[in-house]
């Protein structure tokens, strides 16, 4: 492999990681996008210099194997470290560092942030020592473990007797140590998933409503959501296959206009019985840009990853709508 077809990939100013070496083979020669939306910038500019072919995660399956490297748009949730888990070379666009519940997949070797198209660079400009992707870095030896001998005092009934409490020990230890770990991990999840996103939601909402946008917005959907057509028209728009993985992330449109919507009906705008149809038609999009993450998390197969992903999005078209009028049915009375 010419080294004009090796790329160096960079972390950006606030990116994580010391960069990836990206050589495509005859076996790993796929460019993976999965951002919703195409193939990404970045994406392509890496097939660009490496020869390889992009293809879109949200509408093409490619084996594990066959993957050089995968480019995502994720800020710190479950689909940050996926690809990380399989080693696979990751790229986010996002900056930040690892985070979420796969956290300790991510390693410097294997994922890097931040990542625009300025980052990428021929194999001339790779500084000395930088990290090949999808390498597992060497593997530090395990410190010498003691030799355990059974001595003949250690058999007959005080051996058994001492196994027995030597096992009751190794699982009320194991017990401990679980629980010990989960307790760690969702904190650790706590404060740098949920916490940060918390705050990012606070922080958009209070933007809205200080600069008026919030009033604005209110005032463009509440016609529209005052009838139940209107409602129906919402959650086919925000559920189209081409846009719902957009607007999925974070769900942040749906909170937003969720929190708007409230205000409205709290304040007698809009009648209290189209607050759970309202709810249904700005959460048909929810979910939809985690459809390939969730498959890759149940190790699906390229086929199903293929049939699964359009089935999901396609199926959401249809039942958001039905789930506005199913909701508005059970709203009587209210």
């Amino acid at each position: 492999m010419s080294d004009d077809r090796v790329v160096f990939v960079r972390p950006g100013s606030g990116g994580w990681g010391a960069g990836l070496v990206l050589e495509p083979t005859e076996e790993k020669n796929t460019v993976l996008s999965v951002t919703g939306g195409g193939i990404h910038p970045v994406a392509a500019r890496i097939a660009e210099l490496t020869g390889a072919t992009p293809v879109d995660g949200f509408t093409t399956s490619v084996p594990d194997e066959k993957v050089l490297c995968a480019v995502i748009n994720c800020g710190g949730t479950a689909r940050i470290g996926v690809y990380p888990r399989k080693r696979i070379p990751t790229v986010d666009v996002y900056p930040g560092a690892p985070g979420g519940p796969l956290a300790k997949y991510i390693t410097e070797d294997i994922f890097v942030s931040d990542v625009g198209v300025a980052e990428i660079e021929s194999r001339a400009g790779v500084p000395v020592g930088a990290p090949v992707a999808g390498s597992a870095g060497p593997v530090a030896e395990e410190p010498g473990k003691l030799e355990v001998t059974e001595e003949p005092g250690m058999r007959g009934l005080f051996g058994r007797i001492s196994g027995v409490f030597v096992s009751f020990g190794a699982v009320v230890g194991s017990i401990v140590n679980t629980f010990l770990a989960s307790g760690r991990e969702t904190i650790e999840l706590t404060l740098k998933t949920i916490l940060p996103f918390m705050a990012y939601v606070s922080l958009l909402l209070g933007i809205v409503e200080y600069t008026g946008i919030a009033r604005w917005i209110a005032g463009v959907i509440s016609p529209i959501a005052s009838n139940p057509l209107g409602l129906v028209a919402i959650a086919i728009f925000v559920a189209l296959p081409f846009l719902s993985p957009i607007l999925g992330p974070g769900a942040a449109i749906a909170q937003v206009i969720g929190t708007l919507m409230g205000g409205q009906i709290a304040i007698g705008a809009l009648p209290v019985q189209y607050a759970l149809p309202t709810l249904f038609a700005i959460n048909g999009q929810v979910g939809c840009d985690f459809v390939p993450v969730g498959l890759a998390l149940g190790e699906a197969r390229p086929q199903t990853v293929a049939v699964g992903v359009p089935a999901v999005l396609l199926s959401r078209l249809i039942t958001a709508p039905l789930a506005v009028v199913l909701a508005w049915a059970f709203s009587f009375g209210l």
